[in-house]
């Protein structure tokens, strides 16, 4: 059984108090022999602008609408009464019923919409004394407006205040969103780089090997160029995956589309089961339960890491990938033995967010990363570790 909120309490309680001073009002009016008509219409139509629910409100009741038309009726109410020469009373009800509705048209109509709505909703509550006192310039009738010109700043600052805040939060979201899209497009960058880079060496390894040819017009492919082959259409189709959910992302997809592009622990194994010349040596210890985040992460450091092995040390005949986790956290290790020999085009260097992208990823989960030259044999160490005992920073 849901035991019910504070903040339930709060809005059921409103509502109670709102009613029952609605009912005073038709009370009184009953009582003193006035027509109750006047007022019900005012306060049924004040009421259901107020308290229906919003998930259950039509596309036509506007804001705008929802204050205008009983503020519309409450001055209506009192110029008629004051033409005919007639006495009604106005109670607290319609008083309350026209102070929310100044809230809501303050807080939530459009600027231009917000101010007339809310002069409309001020003057009616301002004009209700004329009903009893047929003028606004006797002193009971003054200090009643001016009561009512206290509620009205109240009321209106109250709204002002929280429209601000809305706002606030809204930019809030917006930059957050910008962000989340900046970071998004690096990661269009790197996943699609990583393999473009494999089909620019697989690529460049296909047309030596052709060369290698008996004639010119031999139609015999030469031993091992359809694995090469192979891997270049592999590389090609990965690029395109990646390609595709990242830019899916970016194009803001239906809301069952996959918005988030692929990094855990198992993709680990496929990245290195592509990555050919030398074949990658992997070892893995670690549970796939661990947060998502950090198998991104992870996931990341082994990427951004082989492309930057293809990029810059072409030469390498070893490289080994190693994935821990022990004591709360995960260490993610790849070296290699390159000496810095490349067959890369210039074009293909640099432009990307590469290993500083790298570490604010790594550093925003709590973690470090480290890079830098092996310590006591020629080639290139990565390493990072992730914190996965729930002190990892989420945005």
């Amino acid at each position: 059984m849901r035991t019910a909120s504070p903040r339930g309490c709060a809005r059921g309680a409103a509502v109670g108090v709102l009613l029952v001073l609605s009912v005073v009002d038709l009370e009184v009016a009953s009582e003193e022999g006035y027509s109750v008509w006047p007022p019900a219409a005012v306060l049924v139509t004040g009421l259901a602008a107020v308290l229906w629910p919003p998930h259950r409100r039509p596309a036509w009741l506007t804001p705008q609408r929802r204050t205008a038309v009983p503020a519309l009726l409450s001055v209506l109410y009192s110029v008629m009464t004051y033409v005919l020469d007639e006495e009604t009373p106005f109670g607290p009800g319609e008083t309350v019923v026209l102070l929310c509705l100044l809230h809501v048209a303050v807080r939530h109509c459009p600027p231009r919409w917000a101010v007339a709505c809310g002069a409309l909703n001020a003057g009616a509550l301002l004009l209700s004394p004329v009903r009893y006192f047929h003028t606004l310039w006797t002193v009971d009738a003054a200090a009643l407006d001016l009561a009512a010109v206290i509620l009205i700043g109240l009321t209106a600052g109250a709204a002002a205040y929280r429209r601000s805040l809305d706002y606030r939060r809204n930019v809030t979201i917006a930059d957050t969103r910008r962000e989340e899209r900046l970071a998004i497009a690096a990661d269009l960058h790197d996943f699609v780089a990583h393999h473009v880079t494999g089909i620019l060496v697989q690529t460049q390894m296909a047309r030596m090997m052709a060369t290698t040819a008996p004639t010119p017009t031999s139609t015999t492919m030469p031993p091992g160029l359809d694995p090469v082959l192979a891997g270049i259409e592999r590389a090609a189709t990965e690029a395109l995956a990646s390609m595709r959910r990242t830019v899916g992302v970016l194009r803001e997809a239906g809301p069952d589309a996959d918005r988030r592009p692929v990094g855990d622990l198992a993709g680990i194994a496929d990245l290195t089961e592509a990555f050919t010349t030398p074949s990658p040596t992997l070892t893995v210890d670690a549970p796939d339960d661990l947060p998502h985040e950090v198998q991104a992460a992870a996931f990341r450091v082994v990427q951004e890491s082989l492309t930057n092995v293809r990029r810059h040390a072409a030469d390498a005949t070893t490289v080994t990938v190693a994935v821990r986790h022990d004591a709360g956290r995960l260490d993610v290790t790849v070296t290699d033995d390159g000496r810095g020999g490349t067959q890369l085009p210039a074009e293909a260097h640099g432009g990307g967010f590469g290993l500083v992208g790298l570490t604010e990823r790594v550093t925003a989960l709590g973690g470090t990363l480290d890079t830098g030259p092996r310590p006591a044999s020629p080639g290139w160490r990565v390493r990072a570790s992730l914190p996965t005992n729930g002190r990892a920073r989420r945005g």
